[in-house]
């Protein structure tokens, strides 16, 4: 009988795991079963980078990952957003700031393969965490006090809550009955690394594009990880370039302020765009994360920031159920978890669904409002502050006690000051 099953052990199903062992000082019985090894080489390297806001970070921190992480980060030092006219490649900042709180950068960008090797190396470092023999689920049966999962094997693991984080097509929300809502963009995102012959000088950028927006990702070095939004007809055509022609393609969207860029061989994947939200985040001793709880829009780069919000609001509330000897699976401590999380989440998705529908009107007067209200922001400093709190997951009363402001530990990346 474990205390938690966490079912995944992707991203969000490994944090997930630590969040919740590290929370609980490993009083907690926790185990992880995914239908692959985790701690095995995957099939295929996950080319993508994500941004890191500095909640996250500090959820990091505190579940032992950022030591292995910090020195392949690169600090975030300026937002930079544009809405060009068409797809012409000159560049016009409307927006720009500084992306510092009081004791250093307010967020960080990583590759997610070294994010990947980071987890892996936490989990089998943690105590209190069990790792199961690779294995497919296929059934779950959910008693009064406990819930059982049925392995395509025919092997059972019993667990007093199953916390599922098994991705966007999540076959435990499906046994569990939870219904979802969304649609399709008809966007497919496009993420490539590139190397340049300018610094980046650690500015992220989004560009607003016709078809979508286009984010450019600073790496450590001069590369950039760049995650554009195209139409899925214009997508299917860029699959179908070689890199060469790919890279001139791209090359017209950036402009031209990294100077001459390269592709880095192998860096090219693609995947259609759309929203999906879970009408409910838990079922009888079940609870859903990261990508089986939504699916959001790339633009802001906040999916993994999400997720890692979701495992550190179920934290919180099992690790206080536990540490009165409560059941964490119980309909109390599920509720907990769905009031903390249920809204947020919610209002983020569709907010970066608003964002994605306003940037994509080209009417003339939409855009001149559009770019006036950009501009408003860029001479406003207080209005710049909090974004940059808000961005960072530290805005309100409701952070998650892992991801509130954390020492620094190990070595800092280079200029990125003070955690």
């Amino acid at each position: 009988m474990f205390d938690a099953i966490v079912v995944g052990a992707g991203y969000t199903g490994m944090l997930t795991a630590l969040a919740l062992a590290s929370r609980t000082h490993s009083r907690a019985r926790v185990a992880l079963i995914d239908r692959r090894d985790p701690t095995a080489p995957p099939p295929r390297i996950d080319t993508r980078a994500s941004a890191l806001s500095r909640a996250t970070v500090n959820l990091l921190i505190r579940t032992g990952i950022w030591p292995r992480l910090e020195a392949q980060a690169c600090p975030v030092a300026r937002i930079a957003i544009t809405d060009p006219v068409g797809d012409s490649p000159l560049r016009e900042t409307l927006l720009r700031y500084e992306n510092r709180l009081d004791d250093g950068p307010a967020s960080f960008i990583v590759e997610n393969e070294q994010l990947r090797q980071a987890l892996v190396a936490a989990i089998e470092a943690q105590d209190g965490l069990v790792l199961l023999p690779p294995a497919a689920v296929t059934g779950l049966d959910v008693e009064t006090h406990a819930a059982r999962l049925v392995t395509e094997d025919g092997d059972t693991v019993t667990g007093r809550v199953i916390l599922a984080c098994d991705g966007p097509s999540s076959p435990l929300r499906e046994m569990a009955a939870i219904r979802t809502v969304g649609w399709e963009y008809g966007q497919a995102g496009i993420v490539a690394t590139i190397t340049h012959s300018a610094d980046h000088e650690r500015v992220a950028a989004q560009h607003f594009l016709p078809a979508g927006p286009l984010a450019m990702l600073p790496l450590p070095g001069r590369r950039t990880s760049i995650v554009w939004a195209e139409s899925t007809c214009r997508a299917r055509e860029l699959d179908a370039l070689d890199d060469k022609a790919f890279t001139a393609a791209l090359a017209e969207r950036i402009g031209t302020r990294l100077g001459e860029i390269a592709l880095v061989t192998g860096t090219r994947a693609s995947w259609p765009l759309r929203l999906q939200l879970a009408r409910s985040l838990t079922a009888n001793r079940l609870c859903l994360f990261g990508e089986a709880a939504r699916t959001v829009h790339p633009l802001a780069g906040q999916g993994l920031n999400i997720a890692a919000r979701d495992a550190a609001a179920f934290a919180d509330v099992a690790g206080d159920a536990l540490a009165l000897g409560i059941d964490p699976g119980n309909a109390a401590t599920l509720d907990g978890y769905s009031r903390a999380r249920r809204f947020d989440a919610s209002m983020s998705a569709l907010a970066f669904d608003a964002l994605n529908r306003l940037f994509a009107m080209r009417a003339p007067i939409v855009r001149s409002l559009r770019d006036a209200g950009l501009e408003w922001v860029d001479r406003s400093p207080r209005l710049k502050e909090i974004f940059v709190r808000e961005a960072a997951g530290l805005a309100g009363d409701d952070v998650p006690s892992l991801m509130r402001n954390a020492p620094a530990r190990g070595r800092q990346p280079a200029d990125a000051g003070a955690l």
